[in-house]
């Protein structure tokens, strides 16, 4: 593979070069051929060697003179002749190789050699990102400011270069190849022991799952993160073995039912997502008439969670196709209309509902529907989903007062289950926890800090040195020595543990009794001093010593050690 590109070189210019060669050999036999004359009027022959150095600087049209004598009738008939008959050779030459620099064949193939050479120099934990676009460049900026790596196959050439001219920091390797191409995939690293994940969020439910089972046959143990919109495609890829399997439609499913029940618990998920802060307004939805314009697979979950919950819903959809497999029931609640006009919206009842949600693929219609709704209704609560992410703006303004964005619920969701797997275990748990007890940590999480961190401590070699060390010696530890202070012996860090994640189990909201095991993964929630002190704790033997013990461990005291050892 990496010499393809000289291959091309060599039969592209293969003729060329014959070209040149025969026109300079002929040239010069004809120099050494035809008889000149010396200084006293002897007869001679050109050397090889005389003939060659002549030719050379004459078909070149530098020009030197006549060598090694005044050349005779006969011989510069035969220099002309020769003049023209090797530039047009040169001219054949040049053209050819003026044709091979701009070949697509041989410039693919001189990409695609430094695309390996910047991945074989990527010595990181990276992900795999398949297919450019604004979601997977929000994936790559998020993942490069947590310190992971990012190697992108794109096969459109346009894309390719608005990813070189992001100019990412530190860079991203790109190859312009098929996606679902085996030999595209091994030569972005399919195998690497740094690939860390594989990220296919394409609109194509069948690309992904292509994707998936060329992946899973390449290398089953690489971690997968895949998009699917219907049930019957996230059972495929649940047989196929995908890890993360990610439904933005049942996400917005989940977030629109605890809106309705378990606003708090919302607030929390929407925090750890990255989505809104913890001092955000709930997003809390009242009892009471709901109307929707869309039935597309986003409407029609949204749809069903509203009814389940008892409440009563209208709809309208314009494209007659999604109506043909409706129930009995759903004939009731759902209308088909030629246009989302006033007429169309005054027939199912806007002006007395007390929500609106719009969930149509185009988002001029969706803000048009939403400004027609105020107008008729200036009390009811806008829910529009916002399709395009470079429409954000428009969309915050004062007529819509909440936004579904299936597009960055995505980049959330992978972000959380590549670089943060353990928040994403615990949002997955969310169901666990009441309202009330989620409502009790938000005020917890605020006393720590209006904006605190979330993160995760691995309590292995690499990033928990001393931990692990004393893990490793059989040290019984606790929880309870992640707060510990290093300025003060009794006084308590600010910090909240969400989850511990282990290999056998996952242990949510555990008590600072809990004992730590070499390799969990500990969620944790704390401000900028408490992580600090805890990262010195976990890797340095004196800090370590100080927060387990209670006091310094001096030179002294490790003398004595050593000298009761030895007795």
């Amino acid at each position: 593979m990496k010499n393809n590109s000289l291959w091309i070189v060599l039969q592209r210019m293969r003729m060329p070069f014959l070209v040149i060669v025969s026109t300079y050999f002929i040239s010069m036999i004809g120099m050494v051929m035809i008889p000149g004359l010396d200084s006293n009027g002897k007869e001679y022959h050109m050397s090889i060697f005389d003939a060659f150095y002549f030719i050379t600087y004459t078909a070149t049209t530098i020009g030197f003179g006549e060598i090694p004598y005044a050349f005779t009738y006969s011989q510069r008939m035969w220099v002309s002749f020769s003049i023209y008959f090797n530039v047009l050779g040169w001219f054949y030459g040049i053209g050819s190789l003026v044709a091979l620099v701009q070949d697509k064949l041989f410039i693919e193939e001189i990409a695609k050699n430094k695309f390996l050479k910047q991945r074989k120099n990527l010595k990181e934990k990276y992900i795999l990102v398949l297919g450019y676009n604004l979601i997977t460049s929000e994936i790559i900026k998020k993942a490069l400011e947590s310190g992971i790596r990012a190697v992108v196959i794109e096969k459109d050439q346009a894309k390719v270069q608005e990813l070189l001219l992001e100019n990412y920091t530190p860079l991203v390797p790109v190859l312009n190849a098929d996606v679902y191409s085996p030999l595209a995939l091994e030569m972005a690293g399919i195998h690497s022991i740094y690939c860390k994940a594989v990220v296919s969020l394409f609109q194509d439910d069948t690309l992904n799952t292509r994707i998936a089972l060329t992946v899973k046959l390449l290398n089953p143990k690489v971690k997968l993160a895949v998009k699917a919109t219907t049930y019957g495609n996230v059972e495929t890829l649940q047989d196929i073995g995908v890890e993360i399997i990610e439904n933005p439609f049942d996400i917005i499913a989940s977030q629109t039912n605890k809106a309705l029940n378990q606003p708090h618990l919302l607030r929390l998920e929407r925090w750890i997502y990255g989505s809104s802060e913890l001092t955000a307004p709930l997003m809390r939805f009242p009892t009471g008439k709901y109307v929707m314009c869309g039935f597309g697979r986003m409407g029609e979950v949204i749809y069903k969670v509203l009814k389940e919950n008892g409440l009563e819903v209208k709809c309208i959809e314009h494209d007659s196709a999604k109506l043909k497999n409706l129930t009995e029931d759903e004939k009731n609640d759902i209308f088909f209309v030629e246009n989302y006009d006033k007429k169309s919206l005054l027939d199912i009842g806007i002006e007395e509902a007390k929500y609106i949600v719009i969930g149509t693929k185009n988002d001029t219609i969706n803000l048009t529907i939403a400004l027609k709704a105020k107008k008729l209704n200036p009390n009811i609560i806008t829910i529009v989903r916002e399709n395009e992410m470079e429409d954000f703006s428009i969309f915050q303004t004062d007529k819509i007062d909440h936004i579904l964005m299936p597009s960055r619920i995505l980049i959330d969701k992978t972000i959380n289950a590549i670089i943060r797997p353990s928040a994403d275990v615990f949002v997955k748990n969310l169901n666990i926890i009441s309202d009330n007890d989620a409502q009790n940590i938000i005020k917890m999480l605020l006393d720590i800090d209006k904006n605190p961190i979330l993160f995760e401590l691995k309590i292995t070699e690499d990033e928990s040195f001393e931990l692990y060390r004393r893990l490793n010696n059989k040290a019984i530890i606790t929880l309870n020595l992640l707060r510990k202070s290093l300025t003060e012996k009794d006084h308590l860090n600010n910090v909240f543990i969400f989850l511990i994640l282990r290999k056998s189990e996952e242990i949510i909201l555990p008590s600072w009794e809990e004992k730590l095991q070499k390799d969990d993964i500990v969620l944790i929630g704390c401000d900028e001093h408490a992580k600090e002190e805890m990262e010195l704790i976990t890797n340095n033997f004196h800090e370590f010593e100080f927060a387990y013990v209670g006091r310094e461990y001096t030179a002294l005291q490790n003398l004595f050690t050593r000298t009761t050892q030895t007795t």
